[in-house]
């Protein structure tokens, strides 16, 4: 019996299908990760982390709930290099952390593998906490148009939150697995059905 559960990151270019993917894993019965939503845990009122956002950005990007505006602070990250990478020093350990406690937390004699996805994998380094990779990607017009409908972007706000990040096709090159997102969803789900045996070797 394998030691640990084997490790799958899922990553990819913004709006490439990944939380689809995601899903399609979870469904066939796979242990599955989102780090959007354990980064929106990590910075939740009464976290140890959301004080120091407001210290480093400001209460502005508070609502009035006392919740963070991700809306606007994505906003300002997307647009600024500096401020993005602050913002990563305040949350990527606290992600890490999480993330690492709930693959130890799996067994392995359950469970093959595992998949944690992460958008910002190659850009923070985070690939080397992982077994094997696997990238969503699709051309970078169904891309831009996927993200400007998903998040009421214009053309100019999409193409920037792109450029932000690594481009998708450079993601692809360095994965172990690459996943094509431009046909229908069902032939989406029939490539990632056809993939985990190949994972869980």
């Amino acid at each position: 019996m394998q030691n640990r559960v084997r490790r799958v990151a899922l990553t990819g270019g913004i709006a490439t299908g990944k939380s689809h993917v995601l899903n399609v894993f979870e469904r066939a019965g796979i242990p599955t990760l989102d780090t959007d939503a354990v980064a929106r845990d990590v910075v939740r009122p009464g976290s140890d982390a959301l004080p120091q956002i407001t210290q480093r950005f400001g209460v502005s990007f508070l609502d009035a709930d006392g919740s963070l505006n991700r809306r606007a602070l994505a906003d300002l990250i997307f647009a600024d290099a500096q401020a993005r990478r602050d913002l990563e020093a305040i949350v990527l350990p606290r992600i890490r952390e999480k993330t690492n406690e709930w693959l130890a937390s799996l067994d392995p004699g359950v469970h093959r593998f595992a998949v944690v996805a992460i958008p910002l994998l190659y850009e923070t380094g985070g690939e080397r906490n992982f077994d094997v990779v696997v990238a969503t990607h699709c051309a970078p017009d169904t891309q831009l148009r996927r993200l400007m409908t998903r998040n009421s972007l214009t053309e100019d706000e999409a193409l920037r939150w792109i450029a932000a990040q690594l481009p998708s096709p450079e993601k692809a090159e360095r994965a172990d697995f690459v996943i094509t997102t431009d046909g229908s969803l069902e032939e989406t789900v029939q490539t990632v059905l056809a993939l985990i045996p190949k994972l869980g070797e």
